[in-house]
């Protein structure tokens, strides 16, 4: 069991009657209502402080370890923090019920308008719920057990299991699908918009294996598939049935392989040898956060677009994930990004709720715009 960790806020009228800092009955009978929190009939003051024009800050400890912290500031805001250690197979000494109780007396006594009592932070879990968004809020997954971990050369490999949203994969601790999210994967399809069959088609990256899953029941005429990491493959094969299903228990069908190899160079030699595709489908990573388009990640994305343009049929279409909808400064310097290619290309975005990412997310469909116009000028004169 982790350290659990609760937070009250309390907002007070500062020129009130009320105010702790300037009635000291109504401070002592705070202290006696936070010490209350971490062990019966009161805990030990560990520390007063007054802080002058800043407030003042308080410390209680408990004999099991537990301590609170009280802190008035002079602006009238009030925050209450308790800690505990629970350990395994042992009840919570700070109870739901106990907080709540509290920040309801604690009300009464300021004559709060307002307050708010947060869910409990568990701290030093065995099984870590939290994960941040792309825009760094934190989300609290309701994950109860880590069923793969495994460090490869490249990432950090987790797979935890969540009830909500099945087995969820998640490389260096960013949260890449779960078997609840067929909509990330039909959103880089194109949600219907393309017609695969007897097409060529180019994934980068997509070790998950659900990409490949799905264009394997629309008859396309060949799928190559480049994921350099072999141990991601192997635990989607055993982990994620519910994405890959069977689609990666061989790595070459009768219309498809899967190459585990650095995308870059196998992408340089079609360059060289004038190979071409109908489709490419980029899932190496999401646009990178940062307040310029410059860094090792930008120059990696920017290679994989030009690559990946030069291999791209006249008529081709070009499908990649871009970040969250909330991340529109990163969005845009991405489309700027596309104006510098060395040909000419279009661009149209979809927006999707992808369930497990607690988040909106943008995809993008790119294509070349003179080679489309010269083909269909050329199928027009003919």
């Amino acid at each position: 069991m982790p350290a659990l960790h609760t937070l009250l806020d309390f907002q007070f009228e500062p020129g009130g009657p009320k105010n702790p800092l300037s009635d000291q009955a109504v401070y002592r009978d705070l202290c006696t209502l936070v010490s209350g929190l971490v062990q019966s009939g009161g805990a030990a003051p560990l520390s007063s402080v007054s802080l002058g024009d800043s407030g003042s800050l308080d410390v209680f400890t408990a004999e099991n370890g537990s301590h609170a912290t009280l802190r008035v500031y002079p602006q009238g805001l009030l925050t209450v923090d308790a800690e505990m250690w629970v350990a395994e197979g042992e009840q919570p000494s700070i109870t739901a019920e106990h907080v709540a109780s509290t920040q309801q007396k604690i009300n009464e006594l300021l004559g709060c308008k307002k307050s708010k009592r947060f869910p409990f932070i568990k701290r030093g879990a065995r099984v870590d719920p939290y994960v941040p968004t792309a825009d760094n809020k934190l989300i609290e997954y309701d994950f109860d057990e880590v069923v793969y971990e495994a460090d490869s050369p490249y990432q950090n490999i987790k797979i935890m299991h969540s009830p909500q949203f099945g087995n969820m994969l998640l490389l260096d601790n960013d949260p890449n699908l779960a078997e609840s999210d067929i909509a990330y994967t039909r959103a880089i399809l194109g949600n219907g918009r393309e017609d695969f069959s007897g097409k060529t088609v180019l994934i980068l990256g997509g070790g998950d294996g659900g990409i490949l899953h799905e264009l394997r029941q629309v008859s396309p005429k060949w799928v190559t598939m480049l994921e350099i990491d072999q141990l991601v493959i192997n635990a989607a094969i055993k982990h994620l049935r519910g994405i890959c299903h069977d689609s990666m228990d061989q790595l070459k069908g009768h219309n498809y392989e899967v190459l585990v190899e650095d995308c870059i160079p196998i992408l340089e030699k079609y360059v060289r040898e004038g190979t071409m595709f109908d489709y490419v489908i980029n899932d190496l990573t999401a646009i990178p956060i940062s307040t310029q388009p410059v860094g090792d990640s930008w120059d990696f994305l920017r290679k994989i677009l030009d690559f990946s343009m030069q291999v791209l049929k006249p008529t081709g279409r070009y499908y990649t994930q871009g970040n969250g909808a909330n991340m529109v400064d990163a969005l845009q310097m991405y489309e700027g990004q596309l104006e510098k290619l060395s040909c000419k290309v279009d661009f149209s975005k979809e927006t999707v709720c992808v369930p497990s990412y607690h988040e909106l997310w943008v995809f993008y469909r790119i294509w070349k715009v003179e080679a489309a116009k010269d083909m269909q000028a050329t199928n027009g004169s003919s």
